[in-house]
């Protein structure tokens, strides 16, 4: 009897690690397969390169218009690539650059522009005009409608443009949806691409930092430029930092500034004693 137990406890632990060895492998799999459909997704930054103005999209409205149109020489632009049948990320990523954009104190259409441009040829002016719709509900802004466009082009392209700006994705046939990365680009009023910003939700402050960068301080006040002087942006950290190099230069000119007042001050003092002095002993 005792034996038939030991033959009976040894077969369940060999099944056991049987079916644990066959979740293992189902994992590998699995993440093998995971691996496979985000093969070759990503940002390959294209900082300094510039995005081709002739390439033509139709606008929310189904006018036929070119990128071109948009870059007037001077006034920054944030280009974001969506799709809008997008099951989660790309509805969040424009979720959380509307909050962004509320943060600001700039509306689009006035200091800078947006192209949220579709990287699915297959959805249409219609469907873009819907989401314009509803994000500048959102927004709360009706003027940003005059700056905010949402563009839809086909495959070729869409191609010559997520190229340009080093924009990969792909097509996950399983899933029957795209594989992409998230990212805002920034790009000055002539197409070159200044800066890119990871993530769904991009603080205002860097959003600000990076349009007065890709404006090349044609936006913004006195205290951008400051700002822009004692901050550099990190691509490792995806924010701006402190510059603590051109920080110490700003505190070593206000300290010189500050000792040559007290110093002047001090000797107007004791100019003013000494001549208080001479006067009665002159007379």
């Amino acid at each position: 009897m005792m034996h038939s137990t030991r033959h009976w406890s040894w077969a369940a632990l060999l099944l056991g690690v049987v079916l644990a060895l066959g979740s293992m492998e189902v994992q590998a799999q699995r993440s093998n397969q995971e691996r496979d459909q985000l093969k070759g997704v990503g940002i390959e930054r294209q900082l300094g390169d510039s995005v081709p103005t002739d390439l033509t999209f139709r606008n929310e409205s189904g006018e036929t218009v070119t990128l071109g149109q948009y870059l007037d020489g001077k006034t920054p632009v944030i280009l974001n690539l969506v799709y809008h049948d997008c099951p989660m990320l790309c509805g969040l990523m424009l979720d959380g650059f509307t909050s962004s954009l509320k943060s600001l104190e700039w509306t689009p259409g006035e200091e800078f522009r947006v192209l949220t441009v579709s990287f699915n040829h297959r959805e249409g002016s219609e469907m873009a005009r819907q989401k314009k719709e509803t994000y500048v509900e959102r927004l709360g802004r009706p003027d940003a409608a005059e700056g905010w466009h949402f563009l839809t082009g086909d495959k070729q392209t869409i191609q010559k443009l997520t190229d340009a700006v080093g924009f990969n994705f792909r097509w996950v046939e399983k899933k029957q949806e795209y594989a992409h990365p998230t990212t805002q680009i920034f790009l000055s009023g002539r197409g070159v691409v200044t800066r890119y910003i990871y993530g769904i939700e991009v603080p205002g402050g860097d959003v600000r930092k990076a349009l007065v960068e890709a404006s090349n301080g044609e936006v913004g006040n006195a205290i951008d430029q400051a700002a822009m002087y004692c901050f550099q942006f990190d691509p490792e950290k995806n924010t701006y930092t402190a510059d603590a190099f051109n920080l110490m230069k700003i505190g070593s000119v206000f300290t010189v500034l500050l000792l040559g007042g007290l110093l002047f001050v001090f000797w107007r003092r004791e100019h003013e004693e000494l001549e208080q002095w001479e006067e009665p002993t002159a007379a």
